[in-house]
């Protein structure tokens, strides 16, 4: 991605008019929706913790998990307007503003998160980034994510069947939204801190999510039923404020890109290297697991891609490419 990122760089440069300004200490905010326990955030952490040390002191970063500035919703508006200068973001966010980036939630389009870490690091995916600074007023360094979507239940899910009328928390965004209208049940958008406390009461009756996710915050303890699917992969973006970076010399771009994207590639090793045993973790407990494959998924799998083949052309070529990165 090296030759995409430069010419990404030199594009959001050029879109965002910058100017030459003098190089000075800066304290950067940077946000993100993840629990301090989150692979996200400790990798936030250290992210900070290396443009201190590279910068000589010049440059610190303070460090806001747990959606304390606000959802992500929120959190783009301020980078927006420069209020906020730095965030790790859910794809889900960016690609309600910009609908090419709904092409890495196709169902089934890459296999496990070895597949999609891969994917990750392709000049296609690349390309993505630079569609930011004109679409969304933020540039884009790089990906991280977590592992794939399963969807852990309060009643058994056996069959498609099963998901007809169940309500679901999902992340808010129309992708996944798409994928489990068509599937038969009732999407709720709900932020991820307060996803125990709904199963607990039965304000959702399943929930998409990963298996770090649910071992960090033990959703298990509220539902019992593990429909393993692996249906989407579950990127994250790393990004810097539009405004925030046209006030940088390029001395100061290049370290933040190149500290930044270091951390993002630790996530995705990260989840790479913890997938297996994760799953292995889960598979211990007592939890009523099914498995699912595209198959079983086939019907919500056509619908959604009558919806997202037109709005999302970046589809085709991702599409491709995975299938380039499974040979």
């Amino acid at each position: 991605m090296n030759r995409i990122k430069t010419l990404t760089l030199a594009v959001a440069a050029t879109a965002l008019a910058a100017s030459s300004f003098t190089a000075q200490a800066r304290d950067f905010r940077l946000g993100l929706i993840t629990p301090p326990q989150h692979l996200w955030s400790t990798e936030a952490e250290a992210f900070a913790e290396t443009l201190a040390e590279r910068s000589d002191g010049e440059h610190s970063v303070s460090v806001f998990p747990a959606q304390q500035l606000g959802n992500e919703a929120q959190m783009v508006q301020q980078l927006q307007t420069g209020a906020l200068d730095m965030a790790f973001l859910t794809i889900a966010e960016i690609s309600n503003r910009i609908p090419d980036f709904g092409a890495l939630y196709a169902p089934y389009l890459v296999d496990d998160v070895d597949h999609a870490a891969a994917l990750l690091r392709s000049d296609t995916a690349g390309e993505l980034l630079e569609l930011m600074p004109q679409g969304v007023g933020l540039v884009g360094l790089g990906y991280g994510m977590v592992g794939m979507r399963q969807v852990l239940s309060r009643e058994p899910i056996e069959r498609a069947e099963d998901l007809e009328g169940l309500r679901l928390r999902i992340t808010p965004f129309e992708p996944i939204r798409d994928f489990y209208t068509a599937a038969g049940a009732a999407p709720a958008p709900m932020p991820l801190l307060e996803v125990y406390d709904a199963l607990a009461n039965g304000q959702v009756d399943a929930i998409d999510m990963d298996f770090d996710s649910i071992l960090i915050l033990k959703f298990y303890e509220q539902a019992e039923n593990l429909l393993i699917s692996n249906h989407m992969m579950f990127p994250m973006v790393g990004v810097v404020s539009g405004r925030v970076w046209r006030e940088l010399s390029d001395d100061d771009r290049e370290l933040i890109d190149t500290a930044m994207s270091e951390h993002l590639e630790n996530v995705l090793a990260g989840f790479q290297q913890m997938d297996a045993d994760q799953e292995a973790e889960i598979r211990q407990l007592d939890l009523n697991i099914v498995e699912a494959d595209a198959a079983f998924f086939s019907e919500a799998i056509a619908e959604w891609e009558s919806i997202w083949a037109e709005k999302a052309p970046m589809l085709e070529a991702l599409r491709e490419e995975a299938e380039r990165l499974r040979q």
